[in-house]
């Protein structure tokens, strides 16, 4: 079915909406559900649906910052203690595959029943699956199954007119998938527009899309011939449709990772001239893939490829999972050394340190702007 989208002032709110985590939600996999914590101008999060964690406060288990979003153990809970029931139930979690297995499938009918709409960012299709569709007419609830490909007449193949666009942009790339590619693309981006610098980031997953970003597209689930088009149809419709002084692109897995190699096309199709590239040194290998030692690049020399590919580094990012803050600290003062850039946390630093770096860039890359 198609959403059913309620005006707000940027026009793309949707409704209430709790987050299913189903016991996940303190775990990378729930990285849909950390970003819709941290914000989102589609939805307005009521809770966290969440038995593992429930009582406890979302932002304070996900980061340590209060953000008034309660875990439930169930919905049922949750309409309980609040009295209301929400629009939407968003599946908040990657699982392998993309797929929904049997008791994921059982809470999402469970979910329907109770008269809520579903948004499902998986490969899977749920409204493609009879049981699905049943309950969805019997209820009278949606399912938004949003990452489904453009209909083939609607895909856009690239053209070369993003050398037209005259605002500069920065890729944010990592040297793994789920190192916080897009928490930082959004820091950034709130960062640079709390200091005059009028941004917009272009989405490329599902969260960005859940996030209410307006402009992009779901990269994985574009025809691989079409991507650098999407890429630049959204770039395009960016600078037409909002004129910015800077374009955030958000990155997808990283350059090198053998699932999916991805992020040449930010520079080479998207004309993105400046990146930010976001590295967790305490992981040795690429995520999932560690018994075949497929082990990360070094960040010096993930920023000699980069440059190979005609962007220049501008700063590195960190994450610091599975390592402590001391640890973090000492890697960031020695990767400083050799790299002679920012180098910093966006979590636990003040990422208002970019705000020179980003001012430098936009002067040497668009003076005009300034």
């Amino acid at each position: 079915m198609n959403p059913t989208y309620k005006e707000n002032t940027n026009g793309i709110y949707m409704g209430t909406a709790v987050v299913l985590t189903k016991g996940l939600f303190h775990l990378n996999g729930a990285k849909t559900a950390h970003g819709l914590v941290r914000g989102t101008e589609r939805f307005r999060i009521m809770g966290v649906i969440d038995e593992v964690n429930a009582g406890k406060d979302a932002g304070v288990v996900l980061d340590g910052t209060q953000r008034d979003i309660p875990i439930f153990s169930s919905v049922e809970a949750f309409t309980g203690a609040t009295g209301t029931t929400p629009d939407y139930a968003v599946i908040g979690v990657a699982l392998c595959g993309g797929r929904l297995d049997d008791d994921w499938q059982a809470l999402v009918l469970d979910v329907m029943s109770q008269g809520i709409s579903i948004v499902n960012g998986l490969h899977m299709p749920l409204s493609d699956i009879p049981a699905f569709k049943a309950a969805a007419e019997k209820y009278n609830v949606e399912i938004i199954d949003f990452r489904r490909s453009k209909p083939f007449g609607r895909l856009k193949y690239w053209t070369g007119q993003v050398f037209e666009v005259a605002a500069p942009k920065i890729a944010v790339l990592g040297t793994d998938c789920a190192v916080g590619k897009r928490t930082t693309s959004r820091m950034l981006m709130q960062m640079c527009r709390s200091n005059a610098i009028k941004t917009e980031m272009i989405f490329t997953g599902q969260t960005g899309w859940l996030q209410g970003s307006p402009y992009g597209f779901i990269l994985d689930a574009t025809p691989n011939d079409f991507v650098c088009g999407e890429l630049e149809a959204a770039i395009v419709e960016c600078a037409e449709k909002s004129n910015p002084d800077l374009m955030i692109l958000e990155g997808q897995s990283a350059l090198r990772n053998p699932l999916g190699p991805c992020g040449a096309e930010l520079i080479v199709s998207g004309n993105a001239k400046g990146v930010i590239l976001q590295h967790t040194p305490f992981r040795k290998c690429f995520d999932t893939v560690e018994a075949f030692g497929c082990r990360l690049p070094k960040v010096e020399d993930e920023i000699k490829l980069i440059e190979m590919y005609g962007a220049k580094v501008i700063a590195v990012t960190l994450n610091g999972e599975g390592g402590s803050r001391e640890d973090l600290v000492r890697y960031a003062r020695q990767l400083k050394a050799t790299t002679q850039l920012p180098v910093f946390d966006p979590l636990d630093d003040d990422i208002s340190m970019l705000l020179p770096v980003v001012r430098a860039f936009i002067d040497t890359h668009n003076p005009a702007i300034r």
